[in-house]
């Protein structure tokens, strides 16, 4: 079986490193950017810092600030509006999942035309989307350097999953100075989704030795670091930490994709207007648990990468001490216990089910399930 390894041209990691960012920007010779972002950073002031930093290199720039939560397509046919009116000739987005996923949308449907929702799929675009850099400022979507997008279709209450080459960022940023205003319960969500990609791409049918190697260093990290960053928001070798690990299981999904847990978690998303992060978090030992009879001894290696003693154990419990670590790393970061809590009725679920096993992240995961089998995941998950 062959494999394909995509990743952005450039990556910059660590303290400080935006700064060295900029300078790389200046030396592409881009005129004006139209800055994507929400606007809690807006208001923060954070894309207004940006923007100087831009006009320091010599390079003008305009403030989108139309990403929400879960980005929409009238959030990317506006941002559109702007980039075409304003004539930028490339995209930054400043954020986490929600303002890199938004540009993402903006900077493809610019340059093949169209509608977003015509790159529902997998590589669906004819041409590289507008170039797009990434300044990440949480630690856990790693939609600054995926060729994932995910654009929530308003009218029919789901996300659009795109899996497209030709939305990977030209360059990616990732500076934890950055992360450090991130409260606890951000920290928290976009932690477990790191986790959460670095566990599906292991146990994925598409993983492979590079992808291996990615999600498991991620997963000891995440494991090591987040109960950490969580508790205290200043402690920079956390947050740089988890900068990396969540970078490492982007690495890994970005290539051997994803699995149901994703599948399921844009459909709570898409109808409820939920959290991405805490979707994942609470449907992730669910999906495990479902999976454990056929991935037993790779479950066992995600048990070992979270500090569990795997010694002697049968992959069976191997499998259940994994799925027990992932509920108490949950439960020590104040993650909502079941889906009750957020919300989710269970007359929904046939729509749910039905709807997740559309989705193109579903294509990886080692089992197979049916509707019956989704809607059961979805009731032991309550």
């Amino acid at each position: 079986m062959s494999s394909t390894f995509f990743i952005p041209a450039v990556n910059m990691m660590g303290n400080d490193c935006l700064n060295e960012a900029m300078q790389a920007i200046r030396k592409y010779g881009f005129l004006k950017a139209l800055i994507v972002t929400d606007a809690g950073l807006a208001k923060a002031g954070l894309a207004q810092q940006i923007a100087g930093l831009l006009v320091e290199q010599g390079i003008d720039s305009v403030v989108y600030d139309g990403a929400r939560p879960n980005p929409t397509v009238s959030n990317v046919e506006k941002g559109l509006e702007m980039l075409t009116q304003q004539r930028c000739d490339f995209v930054i987005s400043l954020g986490g999942g929600s303002p890199h996923d938004c540009a993402k949308g903006i900077a493809l449907v610019a340059t093949n035309g169209g509608h977003i929702s015509d790159y529902e799929g997998v590589d669906r675009s004819e041409k590289p989307q507008l170039p797009l850099i990434a300044i990440n400022t949480t630690a856990g979507t790693a939609s600054e350097m995926t060729r994932f997008c995910i654009i929530t279709d308003e009218v029919r209450h789901i996300k659009m999953a795109i899996v497209d080459r030709n939305v990977t960022p030209l360059l990616s940023v990732n500076d934890p100075a950055l992360m450090v205003a991130m409260p606890k319960s951000l920290t928290a969500a976009t932690g477990m989704d790191a986790l959460t990609h670095a566990v599906e791409a292991y146990v994925s049918i598409a993983a492979n030795p590079i992808t291996d190697a990615c999600a498991l260093k991620a997963i000891s990290m995440i494991a090591g670091n987040l109960r950490k960053a969580v508790s205290d928001g200043s402690n920079m070798a956390a947050r740089e930490n988890m900068a990396y690990a969540q970078f490492l299981a982007g690495m890994a999904f970005n290539n051997a994709s994803l699995g149901y847990v994703h599948a399921m978690a844009h459909q709570l998303g898409g109808f409820y207007d939920l959290p991405h992060g805490v979707c994942n978090a609470v449907l992730l030992p669910h999906v495990q648990s479902f999976n454990a009879s056929v991935c037993p001894t790779r479950l066992t290696d995600i048990a070992h990468a979270m500090g569990e003693n795997t010694r002697g154990l049968s992959p069976e419990d191997g499998a259940r001490a994994a799925i027990a670590a992932i509920r108490n790393l949950s439960r020590d970061i104040d993650i909502p216990g079941g889906l009750t809590a957020l919300g989710v009725r269970e007359e929904d679920f046939p729509i749910l089910a039905a709807n997740a096993l559309k989705d193109a992240c579903g294509v990886t995961n080692p089992r197979k399930a049916d509707q019956t089998q989704i809607e059961g995941i979805f009731r032991r998950a309550l």
